[in-house]
């Protein structure tokens, strides 16, 4: 589900802003820009996140401004001096005149380095903590609307497809009996005018017939599927991926009775199920 959501907050002169952003995806990814003085609060910050967002790909920026001193370098003075004789012997034995200056030993690895950050990092999660819960506040405030517009799209699309599941539950009984009045116009069209509608052999063919395209148990499944999603609409939790599987069962039981009605009508109501069912799975995908 798409959405976007903006926190700040302030304290004993530390401040931190969150910038988030959320797009349709099947899987959940969460993309972060942290600045590198907070990396020690990486999995904290994504953990917080994951607690809200299970599905789609969140971007997440932090900004922060830190108290003058939270951040001081260190020099290694005792590495200093040990670069500073190898260069002042080797300008020697090269004739070299002010071959070691500051730049230079400022550059060299290890000479400066940033002070230990996560203790000052652990500090400061309690004020990232406030901007990035006011954050994912609004970003839920925008995807709760989205997702209520979500939810009657596919309601609308699933009472659609109870209406023509429906509609092929009434003819399905009709199916049988059609074929029965059809087996007897090809046997008299054959000259064979003597045998009676309830000659065991027709009955035989007729039964053989309903059996291979009985449809009711996978109408009673589809009912069945159409009912969990009614359990999904009034669902709290998160069930983008349960509609997807609903919706993987419900293209198989409409295949299976595409297959084995042998009607016109059905067929067309067939058709109208897989649109609207297609056009629910491409909606379910938005769904957290």
């Amino acid at each position: 589900m798409t959405g976007q959501g903006r926190g700040a907050h302030s304290r004993d002169g530390c401040s931190s802003s969150v910038e988030l952003r959320t797009v349709n995806r099947k899987q959940a990814e969460i993309q972060l820009d942290l600045p590198h003085e907070l990396e020690p609060l990486e999995a904290r910050v994504r953990e917080t996140i994951g607690q809200v967002v299970s599905r789609g790909r969140c971007e997440v920026r932090v900004s922060v401004e830190l108290p003058e001193g939270a951040v001081r370098a260190r020099l290694n003075q005792s590495l200093a001096r040990a670069y500073a004789a190898e260069f002042s012997k080797l300008a020697a034995e090269l004739k070299l005149e002010n071959a070691v200056t500051l730049d230079l030993l400022a550059r060299c690895p290890g000479v400066i380095a940033a002070r230990e950050e996560r203790a000052d990092a652990e500090s400061f999660w309690p004020v990232l903590e406030k901007a990035l819960t006011q954050a994912l506040d609004a970003l839920t405030k925008m995807r709760e609307r989205e997702g209520s517009h979500l939810a009657k799209d596919l309601a609308g699309r699933v009472g659609t497809m109870r209406k023509a599941a429906a509609r092929v539950a009434k003819q399905a009984p009709k199916v049988q009996q059609r074929f029965r009045e059809q087996l007897l116009q090809r046997i008299r069209a054959a000259g064979l005018e003597n045998i009676p509608p309830d000659d065991e052999r027709v009955l035989k063919e007729v039964v053989f017939f309903a059996d291979r395209s009985d449809i009711a148990e996978e109408l009673a499944r589809l009912q069945s599927h159409f009912a969990q999603f009614d359990d999904c609409l009034k669902s709290t939790e998160p069930v983008g991926r349960k509609l997807d599987f609903l919706a993987q069962e419900m293209n198989r039981e409409i295949n299976t009775i595409g297959s084995k009605a042998n009607d016109a009508l059905i067929s067309g109501d067939v058709v109208l199920l897989k649109t609207e069912l297609e056009r629910f799975r491409e909606q379910a995908q938005n769904v957290e």
